[in-house]
């Protein structure tokens, strides 16, 4: 438990959490990336693609945006205990420190069910 009662530990902790954020935010984007890398290479030159090219490139793109989607629930759950320590005096008057949570928690929501649907277009 803190006892520093200053908000900058709380603050502190919020830049770490969208710090990770952007990690997990950039780790999603680089995996769609990767997974349609696959669907423009077979649409520029469609007979010097192997098959297995493209199933590679969709289960490599699939695992960076799940890497993503897991690395914001996560730093999600880091907060939420580092604010669990924290007592009253550090937060500062009418200052909502949980809408950090809400935006990681629905990143990592949006990751998945963006998996889902590629999984679902890819059987298709």
């Amino acid at each position: 438990m803190s006892d520093l009662k200053d908000p900058r530990v709380l603050f502190a902790a919020e830049r770490t959490l969208l710090a990770w954020n952007r990690t997990s935010l950039s780790l999603i984007a680089f995996g769609f990336v990767i997974e349609r890398a696959g669907l423009l290479m077979q649409a520029l030159s469609p007979k010097s693609i192997h098959p297995g090219q493209l199933t590679i490139s969709f289960w490599l793109g699939l695992g960076f945006i799940v890497l993503g989607s897991l690395t914001s629930a996560f730093s999600a759950r880091q907060y939420a205990v580092v604010l669990s320590t924290l007592t009253p005096h550090e937060f500062p008057k009418g200052y909502n420190a949980r809408w950090g949570l809400v935006i990681n928690g629905a990143v990592a929501i949006l990751g998945l069910l963006l998996v889902a649907a590629l999984g679902i277009l890819h059987t298709n």
